[in-house]
C-alpha cells in the first residue's frame, strides 16, 4: 500500500522557504511513498521534487491555480495552467492535458481562497477529486462539509497536509493500492483509507513571513 499526501509546497511557492531536497528528505522520514506537489501557478517544483526524488517516492507533478473566483488543484500535469483563467477554463486547461481536476479547502472560511458554491456547481462536471481533509483547515466542520460535497456528488476524496514547511509533512497519510496512472490513481484513491491531523493554527504564520521575504526579496533585487 502507499502512503500518500496529495497537497504540498517548496520554495517555488512564495508563501513557501522549502528546497526540493529538503522536501524529500523529509517525506522519506515520515514514510511517504507517494507525494503530490502542488506550488502556486507554476509547476517547476513539482518538476524539480521528481527529478530529484528517489524510485521509493512516487512524484506526481501537479499545480494549486489561482483563478479570480478562488482556487483549483491540477494534477498529473504536463505543462504549466496560467493563473488568471475562469475556473471553467482552468478545468479544461488540466483536461486537456490528461489531468485531473481537485478542489482544495473547498469549504475553509479562514482563507480567501476556496471557490463558492456558485462557482463549485458551475464547475461540478470537471471535478475528479474533492480535497475532503486538509490538515491547514482550523475548524474541522469545513472538512466535514467538503466530505459531505464528495460524498452527496459520488466524487472521489484526497487529503494533503498543505505543508508549507517540513515539518508539516507527516500529518496526513492517504493510505491506497498503488496505481500506475491517472485512471488507477482515482479506482486506487476510492480505496483509501484516509489518516490525518491538524496542523497548528500558528503554521499559517509561516506563510504569512514567507510572503513578507519573497517580497523583501524582489524588492531589493529591483533596486
Amino acid at each position: 500500500m502507499l502512503r500518500g499526501d496529495f497537497h504540498m509546497h517548496t520554495w517555488h511557492s512564495n508563501d513557501c522557504a522549502t528546497p526540493p531536497k529538503s522536501l524529500i528528505k523529509r517525506a522519506l522520514k515520515v514514510g511517504l511513498t507517494c507525494i503530490a506537489v502542488t506550488d502556486h501557478n507554476q509547476i517547476d517544483g513539482a518538476l524539480a521534487v521528481r527529478e530529484l526524488a528517489p524510485s521509493q517516492l512516487k512524484v506526481i507533478v501537479a499545480e494549486e491555480i489561482k483563478t479570480p473566483f478562488g482556487e483549483i488543484t491540477g494534477l498529473f500535469l504536463n505543462e504549466r495552467v496560467p493563473p488568471g483563467l475562469s475556473p471553467e477554463e482552468t478545468c479544461c486547461a488540466i483536461k486537456e492535458q490528461g489531468g485531473l481536476v481537485s478542489i482544495p479547502h473547498p469549504y475553509d472560511r479562514v482563507r480567501y481562497s476556496p471557490l463558492n458554491e456558485s462557482q463549485l456547481s458551475t464547475i461540478l462536471p470537471y471535478i475528479d477529486i474533492v480535497e475532503v481533509f486538509n490538515s491547514r483547515t482550523t475548524l474541522l466542520r469545513d472538512n466535514d462539509r467538503a466530505k459531505a460535497l464528495a460524498e452527496k456528488h459520488g466524487l472521489v476524496q484526497g487529503a494533503g497536509s498543505d505543508a508549507h514547511s517540513t515539518m508539516e509533512l507527516g500529518q496526513v497519510a492517504v493510505i491506497m493500492p498503488f496505481f500506475n496512472d491517472q485512471g488507477d490513481f482515482l479506482a486506487s484513491l476510492r480505496e483509501a483509507r484516509i489518516v490525518g491531523k491538524r496542523s497548528s493554527p500558528l503554521v499559517h504564520l509561516i506563510s504569512t513571513l514567507n510572503k513578507l521575504r519573497s517580497k523583501y526579496l524582489r524588492f531589493s533585487y529591483s533596486h
